[in-house]
């Protein structure tokens, strides 16, 4: 009885593995990525948006891992995050801290799930052509939680009482990283590179943790991209798994984000650089942010040497420096008013914004012919170029250089 005893306080203790607490916490961090991988390979990129198409071999190990790693089902998954897009910050988002504050999102964002899971009109209308095979409905959907119950014993038996700490782990690391940090903080806070139109922000340039779930505003801007980075300076580790995949057969990659890229500046705008606008019309709205918010910085810099950095001027320069790059269903009502008085105090500014709208109903208008569409852009360059703001001269000269 004692050697029985004695046995079970061993395998608390070290469990069958007797790893060490380095051998512990690398086997956590793996399996915590593989999980993180499988969700935005498989959930996102490949069933959510269709972005590539994955072989028999990665899909039934990603479905199986998820099983096991976090109960979710795939056709919840895609039909919520689809909802998401298609409803991106308004009420009827299902995880938006605009509308539920960044709070709820990190706090209760795996009741936010629950709740729009169990929405079988979400589930109809946005869950279609999702995996509905033998294994699927007898297995993954019917006994979702049995999973997540067969890892905690796997991690029990493997390393004993530790293991539950283990367990714990996995099963709080999506609901903290995708819903609290992508879903949350993903939509309030960090850099865009393109002027979508939601509150899409990438959190970092540099992610392993988050699988290149962190580039959210490219997501957002470009969703049926296999590839999250744009940018030189930026890693999607997602997208280098799924290049890997592709080289030995296992993936095929259906669409990557279009390339803004420059060549000689035109005489006049063309139907090629019309067409190449509208591609890239994010980009390019973010460049013409960055023109509007130095002009409001020059703005702020001079009424800082004037000594008014405390004045009512400088709080709505700074205002505008903040929203006035946004589309006015974008910004707070709120701050109208200031940035109202912002316009009214400085011509230049309140032309960028004029033209900033005229600009953008370019690939509005949808009642217009294509040749209509050119000759507005060609008369939007010439008022650019004469009105004697440098920023506006300068954006239309590189707008000219847009090739498609």
């Amino acid at each position: 009885m004692n050697e029985i005893l004695n046995a079970m306080v061993n395998w608390l203790s070290d469990g069958l593995l007797n790893a060490s607490a380095w051998q512990i916490v690398v086997f956590t961090l793996v399996v915590t990525h593989i999980t993180i991988c499988s969700v935005t390979i498989f959930l996102h990129r490949a069933q959510s948006h269709r972005a590539l198409e994955l072989g028999p071999i990665p899909s039934h190990f990603f479905r199986f891992w998820l099983w096991l790693t976090t109960g979710m089902v795939t056709k919840e998954f895609v039909a919520i995050h689809r909802k998401h897009h298609a409803k991106c910050e308004t009420e009827e988002d299902p995880h938006s801290p605009q509308t539920r504050g960044l709070k709820a999102l990190l706090l209760t964002g795996v009741e936010l799930y629950r709740a729009e899971s169990r929405n079988m009109e979400t589930m109809e209308k946005y869950g279609k052509g999702t995996p509905d095979d033998w294994i699927e409905r007898n297995l993954y959907t019917r006994f979702s939680w049995q999973g997540v119950a067969l890892m905690l014993i796997l991690d029990l038996a493997m390393f004993g009482a530790i293991g539950a700490t283990v367990w714990a782990i996995q099963m709080a690391w999506i609901p903290v990283w995708a819903t609290g940090v992508i879903n949350g903080i993903g939509h309030y806070w960090g850099y865009r590179n393109f002027e979508a139109p939601d509150a899409s922000t990438n959190v970092s340039p540099w992610g392993i943790l988050i699988g290149g779930e962190e580039l959210h505003n490219n997501h957002h801007t470009y969703p049926t991209s296999a590839k999250f980075s744009v940018k030189k300076y930026e890693f999607d580790i997602g997208w280098g798994y799924i290049r890997a995949m592709e080289m030995i057969g296992w993936a095929k990659v259906r669409k990557t984000a279009p390339k803004l890229s420059l060549g000689e500046v035109k005489p006049a705008a063309d139907a090629r650089t019309l067409e190449a606008l509208i591609a890239n019309r994010y980009e390019v709205m973010a460049n013409y942010a960055r023109d509007l918010k130095a002009a409001c910085a020059a703005e702020l810099a001079k009424i800082k040497a004037e000594g008014g950095q405390h004045s009512e001027r400088f709080t709505q320069f700074k205002l505008a420096k903040r929203w006035l790059h946004r589309d006015e269903d974008r910004i707070p009502a709120d701050v109208h008013g200031d940035l109202a008085h912002a316009r009214a105090a400085s011509p230049a500014i309140d032309k960028l914004v004029t033209m900033r709208e005229e600009l953008r109903q370019l690939w509005t208008r949808t009642n217009v012919s294509a040749e209509q569409l050119v000759a507005d852009l060609q008369a939007w360059c010439r008022r650019a170029e004469e009105s004697g703001i440098a920023e506006l001269q300068a954006f239309s000269m590189r707008l000219r250089a847009v090739r498609a």
